[in-house]
């Protein structure tokens, strides 16, 4: 076994049907971290949306539903994840490629699909799940660390639908997708060393990806290293986004007090730069109460992982507390001009139900994995 880098864990038990102490299936810590958010989001959310109470119950019905998601998951067994995993992954697989081929388009993007007269949804979401939850099925029975036949295996049922999603073309929810897969790898056990040589190796192929992206994407990466060069095009929502959290000092201008928000000049106020209405209104105190709050979700995560019954469990479970951390990042360093915008919004406080529901699914299944601790085969 690699010496460089072991993480072993004894599995206590087998696979198999779980037993659960009644009334310990939720998680009280992490459901409390997570109800703390979505009320600060409510609360920001309503000052972007400039106090419109329709939109605000709208955001709160489908924070509703997520929330019910999370707990159905919670109470499935996560023997039936493991065994539905890869049908899981192939009905998704179907309907992206369903998507490029007859999906309903928007605003230049075709990334839906639509059951006429019922309703239209977005399968790449649903991938956000079935690659890690894949990726854990693949490996969970496998010699860990992974051998380079395993590593491959793993890697190209992370990334096919990775570049699926890319055609839509979808750059944020394909790195989201691509992160959750390899965030499984990282856990089973990959060699720090290569984790390194991978980087290296993405970083000197990146001439030769630039050539892959359509125009407006390489137009967001070129205004990530000088957003002056188009101030009134490209570069309109990093400087404005900028200039909203550097005006609001320490304690900000106070709810529905901001400028750049309130008066329209930060575009996706109220989605993808919404932590920029946090900083103008309430200042650095209100975006580091947000993080903190983030910190106790993500770290509650990580320990449910660890006390997981078996490798599936803690790969799974791990994966998707991981893939949250990825969500609030990138949202971060993307508002801040540290990452290009990729149109990736900050969890459970941007407005928009669907990554709700599926990042509450998520806290669900890793709820489940740590609740049924007594597996059998």
């Amino acid at each position: 076994m690699n010496n460089d880098f072991v993480r072993w864990m004894p599995d206590r038990s087998g696979l198999g049907d779980a037993h659960v102490v009644p009334g310990s299936t939720i998680d009280p810590l992490l459901l409390g971290g997570l109800l703390l958010i979505i009320s600060y989001g409510l609360m920001v959310l309503y000052s972007a949306i400039e106090k419109d109470t329709a939109i605000l119950q709208a955001q709160a019905i489908r924070l509703g539903i997520a929330l019910v998601t999370m707990v159905v998951a919670a109470y499935i067994k996560p023997l039936f994840y493991l065994r539905w995993a890869p049908l899981i992954y192939c009905a998704g697989l179907v309907m992206l490629v369903l998507v490029l081929v007859a999906g309903v388009s928007a605003k230049g993007a075709q990334r839906w699909l639509e059951i006429p007269g019922v309703t239209r949804f977005q399968p790449s979401e649903l991938m956000k799940i079935a690659v890690p939850l894949m990726v854990a099925w693949y490996l969970h029975e496998r010699q860990l660390p992974p051998n380079a036949r395993t590593l491959i295996v793993a890697l190209l049922i992370t990334f096919v639908p990775a570049a699926l999603i890319v055609r839509q073309p979808d750059l944020g929810t394909s790195l989201l997708v691509a992160g959750a897969g390899l965030s499984v790898i990282v856990l089973a056990g990959l060699p720090w060393r290569l984790v390194m040589f991978s980087i290296l190796a993405v970083a000197m192929a990146a001439p030769g990806l630039w050539y892959l992206l359509e125009d407006y994407q390489r137009g967001r990466i070129l205004t990530l290293f000088d957003p002056e060069s188009d101030p009134l095009g490209a570069g309109w929502n990093t400087i404005q986004a900028k200039t909203a959290i550097g005006s609001g000092g320490v304690f900000g201008k106070g709810l529905h007090e901001g400028t750049q928000s309130q008066l329209n000049f930060l575009p996706e106020s109220q989605t993808d730069f919404i932590i920029a209405v946090i900083g103008e209104e309430l200042g650095l105190v209100g975006v580091l109460v947000l993080l903190a709050l983030y910190l106790v979700v993500i770290a509650r995560g990580l320990f449910m992982s660890t006390q997981a019954p078996s490798t599936f469990g803690r790969l799974l479970a791990g994966a998707l507390t991981l893939t949250f951390f990825v969500y609030v990042f990138v949202n971060i360093a993307m508002v801040c001009g540290l990452l290009p915008v990729v149109g990736v919004p900050l969890p459970l406080v941007s407005y928009g139900g669907t990554s709700a529901i599926t990042l509450l699914a998520s806290f669900g299944i890793v709820m489940s994995v740590h609740a049924h601790q007594t597996w059998r085969r």
